[in-house]
């Protein structure tokens, strides 16, 4: 899904089927397209989808050590369902011996030890499939290996000898798609004034603040993203009747968007830039890079002194050329702009007409 057909990612919290574990069909949950801004979250129509909720006949299985995979057919098509042991299933723990031989206090009584067993041995069976069991499971849809999984966050063994509880599935799952999931997000309906577009508005507003009024040169994300914990409101409260939080992304996850696509906008506009593109964030700000001022400056020196420059001086793509080859390939056509109007301004350079510049006071 191309970037600009989706729906950006500050507004996803307004679709409900995003805060939600979506009953989708295997098929579909294979053919969703993946975001093209934040990764593991996948687009369903215009719906964003995170989690989903599955019920299906296990049609093939594997053990390891930590975890069960089991391949869940629900009619449609089968997907991969990574299901992780917890401790007593890993461990194998045997109940009755961890807790020793019960008490005289316990004999013809209430033993815990054997309750406990049975207690242990009830989860086990709940969690252990064999192939042609019927299995419920609900989580985040992964891509592993090119092929789409889902990564238990619950799953059980589900009774069903009269094929009851399937049917009643299907039925609702058929009265989502027509009332929900085929619909389009009507986002007038959502819209208020204080909208994460707004936010996004005044996330750039706030770091080109703090830019300017603290002569910040250079800066990683981290150093930065507390400045916009204001914009950022909790989405994990637990609604009432509700046994879990809401699907969704976390307030640091929300920060993380927020900040990635406030130092997007502010790269497009020039104010900052990465000399070095790394998995070391380093950005810098272009107003306060001495050395990116100096190095331009140098470039239209030198080269007003040439004959072929020295009439009517250097064009813009020539200095992006030479800022290029001589500091930092990184280095756009908007942030070479900025600091042409910086020198320009500072009465270093001067314009001799549209997009050529020379040095000040050249004899």
């Amino acid at each position: 899904m191309d970037t600009m057909e989706e729906l950006p990612s500050m507004l996803w919290g307004l679709d409900p089927i995003f805060s939600a574990f979506a009953r989708l069909h295997i098929s579909d949950i294979h053919h969703m397209k993946e975001s093209c801004q934040v990764p593991d979250i996948y687009f369903y129509k215009s719906h964003p989808i995170y989690n989903v909720d599955v019920l299906g006949t296990v049609v093939y299985k594997k053990e390891r050590e930590d975890f069960f995979c089991y391949g869940v057919d629900d009619g449609t098509g089968v997907i991969n369902c990574l299901c992780w042991k917890n401790d007593p299933i890993k461990e194998g723990v045997d109940c009755g011996k961890s807790w020793g031989k019960p008490s005289a206090g316990f004999q013809g009584g209430f033993n815990l030890a054997a309750e406990l067993k049975k207690m242990r041995q009830a989860q086990k069976s709940h969690c252990h499939l064999e192939i042609g069991d019927l299995l419920r499971i609900r989580g985040p849809v992964k891509t592993s290996r090119q092929q789409r999984e889902i990564t238990a966050s619950t799953y059980y063994k589900v009774n069903d000898p009269v094929m009851s509880v399937q049917i009643e599935w299907m039925i609702e799952v058929l009265k989502l798609y027509r009332e929900f999931y085929d619909k389009p997000l009507d986002l007038q309906t959502y819209m208020t004034n204080e909208s994460p577009v707004s936010s996004l508005s005044k996330a750039t507003n706030i770091l080109k603040d703090f830019f300017e009024q603290g002569s910040v040169s250079k800066f990683r994300p981290y150093d930065v993203q507390d400045l916009l914990l204001p914009l950022i409101t909790s989405c994990t409260e637990i609604a009432p009747g509700q046994q879990e939080p809401v699907a969704g992304p976390s307030p640091s996850q929300q920060l993380s968007m927020l900040l990635k696509e406030a130092l997007e906008v502010l790269q497009n506009e020039g104010i900052v830039y990465r000399k070095v593109k790394s998995q070391d964030e380093v950005y810098l700000v272009t107003a306060q890079d001495k050395d990116l001022l100096m190095a331009v400056k140098d470039i239209i020196r030198e080269d007003s002194k040439r004959a072929m420059y020295r009439e009517k001086g250097c064009h813009i793509l020539h200095i992006l050329s030479s800022v290029r080859q001589r500091y930092s390939l990184n280095v756009s056509k908007t942030e070479l702009e900025l600091v042409l109007k910086l020198l320009e301004c500072n009465s270093d350079i001067v314009s001799t007409r549209d997009n050529y510049f020379t040095i000040f006071g050249l004899d």
